[in-house]
């Protein structure tokens, strides 16, 4: 089985790419952040085109903002949309959706952004994990969580740690909230599998930060102890970051039992440029993408 992750950025500007993304690596379960549209629209842009290619679709979305999704060749059974008793923005936001895909319990989580360190986005974000934490320690035991989780793990997964001094993404209590998410049996897949590779999922569209290779690790495949132990393949597909409007995260992509492809990884193809050798400015005012 082939789950993989893609934060879209507005699923509508990325029909172009999506759709032969679809057919050319041919993914059994696909979880979608940042769609950008309500449920109706969602259906009435990709419903017929995701049924001819054999997917069933479980959509929590909002017109605009956030939105999360599920595609699944291989079944689609009890869908919640949503974090029992998540905290709100002040409302509840679209940001989780859930089901069982192939025996595997499937999150596809959005986590908030955070904004600014100690704000009230940023205590948003740490209760958001919290909350998802419970539902994830709640079971099955076969679970994967899929998404952006608007969070470095570690200074690894940043190209210059001193950039992100006093941002969002790397901060103590954030990677504090990831690790409790983690220690309910939870293992990072890619960097399990790849410990000392430069890997990143993210590169900010600006400033030719992703031509240089200067980004980050933000997107996840978060697997529990039964469902690694079938990882064989575990990649971030950075072919589908290049060419025409592209969305400004890579998917990663994850085979479970057998690799089509081989044991690919960590980055297909690999990056364009080196290692940064000196410090390199944030482009933006906040350390990454959006809320």
């Amino acid at each position: 089985m082939r789950v993989a992750t893609w934060n879209v950025n507005s699923v509508k500007q990325r029909v172009p790419r999506l759709l032969p993304w679809l057919e050319q690596r041919r993914p059994d379960v696909v979880c979608l952040q940042e769609t950008k549209l309500a449920d109706d629209a969602f259906a009435a842009l990709l419903g017929d085109e995701l049924a001819a290619r054999g997917y069933e679709v479980a959509v929590h979305g909002e017109g605009r903002w956030n939105g999360v999704a599920i595609l699944s060749r291989v079944g689609l059974d009890d869908v919640v949309n949503g974090l029992a008793d998540g905290p709100g923005f002040p409302h509840p936001e679209a940001r989780a959706v859930a089901a069982t895909c192939g025996g595997v319990r499937v999150h596809s989580v959005y986590v908030p952004n955070g904004r600014a360190p100690d704000s009230d986005h940023y205590r948003y974000k740490l209760a958001w994990l919290a909350a998802l934490r419970d539902v994830v320690a709640a079971g099955p035991e076969d679970a994967v969580v899929c998404g952006d989780v608007n969070i470095a793990p570690a200074d690894a997964d940043v190209f210059d740690p001193a950039a992100y001094v006093g941002h969002t993404h790397v901060t103590a209590p954030e990677r504090e909230a990831l690790a409790a998410l983690q220690a309910v049996g939870l293992h990072d897949v890619v960097r399990d599998r790849w410990p000392d590779e430069r890997v990143f999922t993210y590169w900010d569209y600006r400033a030719g930060m992703f031509h240089q290779d200067l980004g980050m690790r933000i997107d996840l495949v978060l697997a529990s102890t039964p469902v690694a132990a079938r990882v064989r393949a575990a990649w971030v597909d950075r072919q589908a970051r290049k060419g025409t409007g592209p969305s400004d995260h890579a998917p990663v992509i994850v085979d479970l039992d057998v690799a089509p492809d081989g044991d690919i990884g960590p980055v297909v193809p690999p990056p364009s440029a080196p290692r940064a050798r000196k410090s390199v400015k944030l482009p933006q005012s906040r350390s990454g993408p959006e809320s």
